[in-house]
């Protein structure tokens, strides 16, 4: 026989079942009768999906590439900003990175950082002048568009305007003339 306490203990345990029984049952009638696995209609998944595709076939790639050329090209640019003497060097070394997928490009960045320790003894500086390079640059393009010693004259006369005492001037043209006669007989 059951004590009374022991039945109205029971009774909320009771009623607590069956209220998550009739609770079980009302979400069961509420829930779809179809599961989607998406929130879009499969229209619309169909174009994101093509869309996803082809963004990650050709743009990404790209973007990649991209970055990749950036990273490499990073230890040139800081050899030019540094004025660094090797700089040709260190650009050369980026470009034959990119060829071997950037194995090298970890010592054309500790390069591009470091200054030579020879440079300095043989040419009394451990920087590079761009300008000069530039200028040295420009007079061998005239002298390629020229083909002989046109420039040599040009860059005389040049000298001449800026006051140098004719003397000098005289001394430097005789120099000259000495080495375009001494050129032509090797020449023949």
């Amino acid at each position: 026989m059951t004590s009374p306490h022991t039945v109205e203990a029971g009774r909320p345990r009771l009623a607590a079942r069956r209220a998550a029984a009739l609770f079980a049952l009302v979400m069961v009638l509420l829930s779809p009768g179809e599961a989607l696995a998406s929130f879009m209609p499969p229209e619309v998944e169909d174009k994101l999906a093509t869309f996803l595709a082809l963004f990650v076939i050709f743009v990404v790639p790209v973007v990649l590439i991209v970055l990749f050329w950036m990273v490499h090209v990073l230890p040139e640019k800081i050899a030019h900003k540094r004025h660094h003497p090797q700089f040709e060097a260190i650009r050369t070394l980026c470009l034959l990175s990119l060829v071997f997928g950037g194995l090298l490009w970890p010592i054309a960045w500790i390069w591009a950082y470091t200054k030579p320790v020879m440079h300095k003894l043989a040419y009394g500086t451990d920087r590079a002048s761009h300008e000069e390079e530039a200028e040295g640059d420009a007079w061998d393009e005239k002298k390629a568009l020229h083909e002989g010693t046109p420039g040599l004259h040009d860059r005389l006369a040049r000298l001449e305007q800026r006051g140098i005492p004719a003397s000098e001037m005289k001394a430097l043209r005789a120099d000259l003339e000495a080495l375009e006669a001494k050129y032509a007989q090797e020449a023949r």
